[in-house]
């Protein structure tokens, strides 16, 4: 069996155990030995974080070969247009190449926790939600795909990496779980052969 810690980052926490700078790390909120982050999440972004204790759950989780789909809550500048949604749905080309085809709606608000800091408001611009699910995993991708559509993220939430969701879980707490791997190669035995 593995374990799978569900995590819900704050803002402003980095996706490692360590820092040279002093700044907030999960092990001010995670003390459970020989777990490691399976992906990341930027310092600046919140929501749901994946740790495990197993090797290949780590690589069936974090690997883009995998393609496992993650949901982001995002609030952004503006307000959304259809011709936005329909070109993040489709895959907007970035500096580094063409997106995959993604899946974005709009929201209503979520029903989630204030931000610490809050966002920056400009009281002449209004903000509108969307939910976005990817299937790949580049550097600040979702904040780089709605700004090339026109929309700047202001705050970023990841709801959800496969089936795991963010629900009932309060920022900075964690849900352990129990996974069965399948597939498992045995050790080899000692000993006499049947």
């Amino acid at each position: 069996m593995a374990r799978l810690l569900l995590f819900n980052k704050p803002f402003n926490v980095l996706c490692q155990f360590t820092d040279p700078k002093g700044r907030a790390t999960l092990a001010d909120f995670i003390s459970a030995p020989g777990i490691y982050p399976a992906g990341r999440l930027d310092f600046d972004s919140e929501g749901l974080l994946l740790l495990t204790d197993d090797g290949q759950l780590q690589q069936t989780i974090a690997s883009p070969k995998h393609k496992m789909p993650k949901t982001y809550w995002v609030q952004v500048e503006g307000e959304l247009t259809g011709a936005a949604l329909q070109l993040l749905s489709a895959g907007i080309e970035l500096k580094d190449g063409r997106t995959r085809p993604a899946i974005a709606k709009a929201m209503a608000a979520p029903d989630v926790w204030p931000r610490q800091p809050p966002i920056r408001e400009r009281k002449a611009i209004p903000t509108s939600w969307l939910s976005l699910t990817i299937t790949e995993g580049r550097n600040r991708q979702v904040r780089r795909m709605t700004a090339a559509a026109g929309f700047p993220t202001l705050r970023l939430i990841r709801y959800s990496v496969g089936n795991w969701t963010l629900d009932e879980l309060a920022p900075g707490t964690t849900r352990t779980l129990a996974i069965h791997m399948p597939n498992r190669t045995r050790a080899p035995t000692r000993g006499k052969r049947p």
